[in-house]
Order: structure tokens, then sequence, then C-alpha cells
């Protein structure tokens, strides 16, 4: 038997030995085993497609506003599946760290593998370096997005109070995120999440053909570049959920089998989006470009309702997603990360939470933060450094000999693979990074300097002016 295939065997039968250990533990309650503690196949599948889409969902309209219905739809498919391919990298990576720290007799049964420590098991510190700083500030933004999504989807049922509160409010409510343990914990909120968000962008689509076009629509995007490019930099970052990927991998019972998992969760959020994005950019059309949430534009009924509140609980879910990557950074800089007490390890990951609270008081703008994050995390985090990070890992002939995973059936050659990442750095470098940041960045200050810092209600509607005998309306 090869070299390698004995590696290979050895390594699925010590994590085969951790996992039915991990079992073990848990097999004393069953219910709590079942609704908990998930690390199956479909764990993963729900994960990667709950993850994926959230509050982006209803910023993908206003995307093709300001791209136009043809390219949006085809950069959904092309980032979609750029992104499936550099996942399949990722867990590649995942793989080789793995097998190399087996052969070491290392285990990882209390110990949570984080991208940044694969960087740098195969490639050096430097590398580890590289990916904890991109990979940190993207989580971090990320969870910023979720908390001003929420104020600005809470708005749409309850205008009493305005978004800058609401935000505190729902920053006060994410932080019981600190209770959950790891991305084993969230067999049912991922279940949960991506019926919530099925629900949601159907209701996108449904209401905005019952609604039909308004009167007067126009469609005449893309006009500007600065427009067309940030709205590609936004599709970019709806395929990003990449941050969390290697801790997925590691709640898996079998973390081989996840090679394929991300692109059929892509195929499935695919289904979400572009209906959804068709159907409102048809209805609306130029409206969109000064309302980058999809909610605004549809009358309040009932089903809108009950799309907001469900969207609301799953960006608490995405919240969640985005921010215990950060958690597990945290306890490991402090030491706590071997700790067993749920409590003492939600009372370390506390200060995890303010700044990212402060930051989304600041800037309460999620749509042009959606693009800059894109241009300028994105493309690092999830397409250039794993695609490097997979050259230079194989750069060897050795290396490529004793790989623990060869290349796919369907690219077969190492020099394909060379090929095809050295294309998505190349492409990311120049159309995401370069001009996708030129536009981002420029979209963004323009926001700051319309609406300022610290915004109290970032695009709420004006108030009405007060007429003789009636009150203005209050938004």
């Amino acid at each position: 038997m090869a070299p390698e295939k004995q590696a290979e065997e050895a390594m699925i039968r010590s994590l085969e030995r951790e996992a039915e250990e991990e079992r073990e533990d848990h097999s004393k309650f069953s219910l709590p085993s079942l609704l908990w503690h998930g690390g199956s196949v479909y764990d993963a599948w729900f994960s990667c497609a709950s993850n994926q889409v959230a509050q982006v969902l209803l910023t993908l309209p206003y995307s093709f506003s300001q791209m136009g219905m043809l390219s949006g739809i085809i950069l959904q498919v092309f980032y979609g599946l750029l992104g499936s391919w550099t996942a399949y990298l990722i867990s590649v990576l995942y793989i080789e760290y793995r097998t190399r720290k087996q052969k070491e007799n290392v285990h990882f049964k209390n110990h949570v593998i984080q991208w940044f420590e694969v960087l740098d098991g195969l490639l050096g510190p430097t590398w580890k370096v590289i990916g904890l700083a991109f990979n940190c500030t993207f989580l971090l933004f990320g969870s910023v997005i979720q908390l001003i999504g929420c104020a600005s989807n809470i708005y749409y049922i309850n205008d009493d109070l305005d978004k800058r509160t609401w935000t505190y409010i729902f920053g006060a409510c994410c932080a019981t995120s600190v209770f959950i343990p790891s991305f084993h914990n969230y067999r049912v909120w991922s279940f949960l999440g991506l019926g919530m968000t099925t629900f949601t962008a159907w209701y996108l689509t449904i209401a905005a053909i019952v609604h039909g076009q308004v009167e007067g629509v126009t469609h005449s995007g893309p006009e500007k570049l600065v427009l067309y490019f940030t709205g590609a930099t936004n599709i970019l970052y709806t395929f990003g959920g990449h941050a969390v990927t290697v801790e997925i991998m590691h709640a898996m019972w079998k973390p081989q089998k996840f090679k394929h998992i991300y692109l059929l969760a892509t195929l499935y959020v695919f289904t979400l989006t572009i209906p959804s994005s068709v159907a409102m950019y048809w209805a609306f059309g130029d409206q969109l470009l000064t309302h980058s949430n999809a909610f605004s534009l549809l009358p309040r009924d009932h089903w809108r309702d009950a799309a907001v509140i469900l969207m609301l609980i799953h960006q608490f879910i995405t919240f969640g997603f985005a921010s215990t990557p950060l958690y597990f950074v945290w306890e490991k800089v402090i030491n706590m990360h071997d700790t067993e007490s749920i409590f003492l390890k939600a009372l370390t990951r506390l200060p995890v939470l303010l700044p990212i609270w402060f930051l989304a008081i600041i800037f309460p703008f999620f749509g042009p933060i959606n693009s800059a994050v894109g241009a300028l995390l994105v493309t690092f985090t999830v397409y250039i450094i794993p695609a490097l990070a997979h050259m230079f890992t194989y750069k060897s002939a050795s290396a490529r000999k004793n790989a623990a995973e060869k290349p796919p059936f369907f690219l077969p050659s190492w020099t394909g693979m060379y090929i095809v990442n050295g294309v998505i750095v190349v492409w990311v470098i120049i159309v995401g990074f370069g001009l996708g940041g030129w536009a981002s960045v420029t979209n963004f200050t323009h926001q700051i300097g319309t609406f300022g810092l610290f915004a109290k209600c970032y695009q709420c509607p004006r108030p009405e002016p007060a007429s003789p005998g009636r009150a203005g309306a209050h938004h």
C-alpha cells in the first residue's frame, strides 16, 4: 500500500476514534445530543448554506440596480462557483495539516483548529499573521453588519425607536451568543436559520411579482463604474463565508467528507438569491439605488412582518457564526480555550463584543459596508490567500507526491491546479481588490459625507410636514 494511502487511512481511523469518544461523552443525553451536538455531513451543509446568505439577501437587489440584471446574474454564478473552489482548497489544506499533525501524534479533542493555525502549520508564522489579521477583521465586520441589519430590519415593524437605539438593544441580545460553546452546537440553529432565509427569499420574490412594476419604472443600470464595481464586490461578499470553513470542518465527525459540501450549499443558495434579486429589480428598478434594504420598498403587511421577524432571528444566528471564531481566538490569547466551564468562557468572551457594538453604532449603513468588506477583506480571506496557500504548500515535488488529497477528478493535473489558482489570484486582485476597492471606498466615503458617522436613523423616511390640526408623522 502506498505511504500516502496509509497516512490517509490512519488519519481517518484517528478521526473516527476521536468522534466516537465524543459521541460517547454525549450519549447519556439523547434529546440534547439530537438538538445540540451535531457533526454530520448534513449539519455541515446546513451550517454552510445558513451562514452563506443572511442580511446580504436584502442588499442583492440594490446591487442589481447598480449593475443591471444580466451582470447581476452572471456574477452571482461566477463568484458562487469561485467561492466553492476556494472553499475546496481550504478543506484540502485542513486535511493536509491534520494529516501531518496526526503523524506527530497530536490530537485536538479539546482544541478547535482555525484557519490561521492551518497556515502556520503548513507555511509558517508569516502566513499565520496574515491569515489571522484578514480573518479576524473580516469576522469583526461581518458581525457588525449583522448587528446593523437587525436594527435596520426591526425599524420596518416598529419605528417608535430610531435605528441607533435598536442597535443598542440588539447588541445586548446578540451578547447571548457567548454561551454557544462551538460549531458542534449549531445543529438546530443552522436548520432554523436556513428555513428562515428560504422563507424571506421567496417572500421577496412573490411579493415583488404580486406588487408588479411601479409606475414609470426604469432599469438604467449600469450607468457609473463606481456603482457597477460596488455592486460587484457586494456579490463577491455574498459567497464569502469561508472565514468559518475550518471551524465547520473541525466540528464534523468525518471532516474529509467536506470537500463538496460548500458547492452543494452554494447551488441551493442560488435558488434563493437569484429569483429574489431578479423579481425585486424587475418590480422597482432604479428606486433600489436609494434603498439598500429590499424590505423598505415592499408594502407593510403580515407577510412582510413575518419575513422581518424571521430574518431578525437568522441574523442573530449568523452573528453567532461570525463571532464564535473571534471568541476562539480571544480564548487562545488569554489561555482559556481549554476551559470546560461554559459560564467562565462566556464571561471571558464578553470583551470581544464591545468593538462590534461600537462599530455598528459608528457606521450604520450596511449596504456600503458589505461592498467595502468584500473588496478589502473578502478578496484576500476567501479567494487570494487560499489559492496562494495551496500553491505554496504543494510547490515541491515531494509535497505533491505525499499530498493527503490529490487534485480532483475533473482537474487531475497539478499544473491545471496551478493555472486555475493563478487566474483566480490575478482576477481577484485586479477586479475585486483593485476596481472593487476603489468603487467601494468611494461609495463608502460618500455615505459618510452624506449621512455622517453615528447617524441616528440611516435612510429613514423623513417626517411629513405638520399641517393644521395634525401632528407631523413620526419616523
